[in-house]
């Protein structure tokens, strides 16, 4: 036992000792452009590389397009014992309009010595970093462990995970993962970090109306395509009907059990969450499929009647819920009660009016069914409990992620998320992560491995 103490306090203080060295390496990862579209992941899993090669830790890039490309280290050469998995994305998302950033977003920029600015910083290269970190930390140490960590820093999780996918199908595919950590940011403030044990699915959908064109003064001799997408919205309810029913993997009432372990009693969590109407509106999106319209174009001048109207239409779904039964349920919808025709997509042949469907994004919903039983995960808990000095508690992922790659192919069904940075800054303006709370989860992971790997 007091070797164990002793190795867990000796990594510890390498990290402290190094805490300046990580800050600066996770600035070097936010100065670097990686935004999604067009991805330049290759400019991030080069100085990942360049980083971890100090300490003799080979990492291998695998391009597959233009400046785009996945990364995959591993601390040493044994895969017959319990191999750990870290996985994170290099991608981000675009930053919109500089001028509205208090700092640039290519700045990591940092602000009395406490916060990180950046585009990233949260979602996700604060938890990348982190894990690269923890390689160079436990490869410099040199502590003997019995197993193996693995890192696979992917691409294009942001426009569809097929970083993770290729990864999964290919260079991972011979190696025996024992237990996965996606470093998404699991931090919902006012709430403490949570491990997320399952995500809704993401699922966007083009709906597409093309009536006749004709000149405003007489719009009885076309078909205005906007009526035909208003007459679409107006029925987007029905889909309810048409989807077959799941039962959340969590209820309200286990959801409010799990989250009420951060607080100082039941009781005291009960009065906070009758008053947080956002904490009551989170929890319910985890027990229910939801669609949200958030796009909507038409119209080429104010004095012609639109021939064609595109709306996106973005649902998420639940564990056990398929993409196929909302394209069947949009149909029934369009053909069924409004009576217009969707057009084949194999003759592809237009009529006088008819309706388009598109699948834009997809990802699955997953979930780990067995995590109450799992010691590995009452382990991270407690080190997260110890580190960041709060109750840590157990969720469903309210946005998507990469999980379901590994969970849903049976590759490594024990996959969760946890990593620093509160959810609500990622894809934001100024978006920013706690420079603590980037040291903890460095630490966090180092000890987890330690343990996992002993």
């Amino acid at each position: 036992m007091r070797r164990i103490i002793i190795s867990e306090e000796i990594i510890l203080k390498e990290i402290e000792d190094n805490r300046e060295e990580f800050i600066t390496f996770l600035q070097s990862l936010i100065q670097t452009n990686s935004y999604n579209p067009p991805g330049n992941e290759k400019n991030v899993a080069v100085k990942i590389r360049n980083y971890l090669k100090d300490v003799d830790i080979d990492a291998e890039i695998f391009e597959y397009d233009e400046n785009r490309a996945n990364l995959i280290a591993t601390l040493n050469d044994d895969f017959e014992h319990k191999n750990l998995l870290f996985n994170g994305h290099m991608d981000v998302v675009p930053p919109g309009s500089e001028e509205d950033w208090k700092y640039p977003p290519l700045s990591a920029y940092i602000k009395r010595n406490k916060y990180m600015y950046g585009r990233g910083t949260t979602d996700m290269k604060g938890g990348l970093a982190a894990m690269v970190c923890t390689m160079k930390v436990l490869k410099k140490l040199k502590i003997a462990l019995k197993g193996n960590l693995l890192l696979n820093a992917v691409a294009d999780e942001e426009m569809g995970g097929t970083g993770t996918e290729w990864s999964v199908k290919n260079p991972l595919k011979s190696k025996n993962i024992d237990f996965t950590i996606i470093g998404e940011p699991t931090a919902l403030k006012p709430l403490p970090i949570a491990i997320m044990v399952g995500e809704r699915g993401r699922m966007v959908v083009k709906v597409t109306t093309n009536g006749i064109s004709t000149h405003a003064s007489w719009p009885f001799m076309g078909k205005n395509a906007i009526y035909i997408m208003s007459d679409i919205i107006q029925k987007l309810n029905q889909l309810d009907g048409y989807i077959p029913s799941v039962e959340p993997p969590l209820s309200i009432e286990k959801l409010k059990q799990l989250v009420s372990q951060s607080f100082p009693s039941y009781e005291v969590f009960e009065k906070i969450y009758n008053e947080q109407v956002m904490l009551q509106n989170v929890l319910m999106a985890l027990t229910r499929f939801t669609k949200s319209l958030t796009i909507i174009k038409a119209g080429v001048k104010d004095n012609v009647v639109p021939d064609k109207c595109e709306a996106y239409i973005d649902f998420r779904l639940l564990p056990g819920q398929k993409g196929e039964s909302i394209i069947d349920a949009l149909k029934k919808v369009v053909e069924q009660d409004l009576h217009y025709h969707i057009r084949n997509e194999g003759n592809g042949k237009k009529s006088e009016t008819c309706v388009d469907l598109e699948i834009v994004q997809v990802s699955e919903p997953s979930y780990w069914k067995d995590w109450e039983s799992s010691k590995d995960l009452k382990v991270l808990q407690s080190i997260i409990n110890e580190v960041f000095g709060v109750k840590t508690f157990i969720m469903i992922y309210p946005a998507s992620a990469d999980a379901h790659y590994l969970r849903n192919s049976g590759f490594c069904e024990k996959t969760i998320l946890f990593g620093p940075g509160s959810g609500s800054t990622a894809h934001s303006i100024d978006e920013n992560i706690e420079i603590c709370d980037f040291i903890n989860a460095i630490k966090v992971y180092s000890l987890f491995a330690y343990r996992f790997l002993q």
